[in-house]
């Protein structure tokens, strides 16, 4: 993971920081991000956790080459907890020219660890949408 992408050390300060890090195109950068027993909710409410899982879920939005953008509705904060309400979108033409266009309102979980850094507990980009079966 490189250096010179901040850490947030505040809650309010992930979202710019998930936007960096994901329009770096790196999935690296992005797990600097996640607890290392972080759990990411899957479209279809299936969940997956640790480094390795959650990178192969974040790698093929991440190869589109499209931006992220992202911002946050409602940070709500509890001690070392927070929640975070956000709305996103990745939309274009992306690399092999397919035309990419998704997005939602999530609804994560972050946690400041003892270093003083806010990563994500769970990441539920779909938030309350209604979810596929697999």
């Amino acid at each position: 993971m490189s250096d010179s992408y901040s850490l947030p050390t505040e809650p309010e300060g992930v979202v710019p920081s998930l936007v960096e890090r994901f329009n770096s195109g790196t999935v690296s950068a992005m797990l600097g991000l996640y607890e290392q027993e972080a759990v990411l909710v899957k479209k279809d409410g299936r969940t997956v956790s640790g480094h390795t899982e959650i990178a192969a879920q974040l790698e093929p939005d991440l190869q589109h080459g499209l931006p992220l953008k992202a911002k946050a509705r409602h940070v709500f904060v509890a001690g070392d907890i927070a929640e975070i309400v956000l709305d996103w979108s990745i939309a274009g033409t992306g690399r092999n020219g397919e035309q990419v266009d998704v997005g939602g309102s999530a609804c994560d979980v972050v946690h400041r660890g003892a270093d003083g850094i806010w990563r994500y507990m769970i990441d539920n980009n779909f938030g309350t949408a209604v979810r596929q079966p697999a």
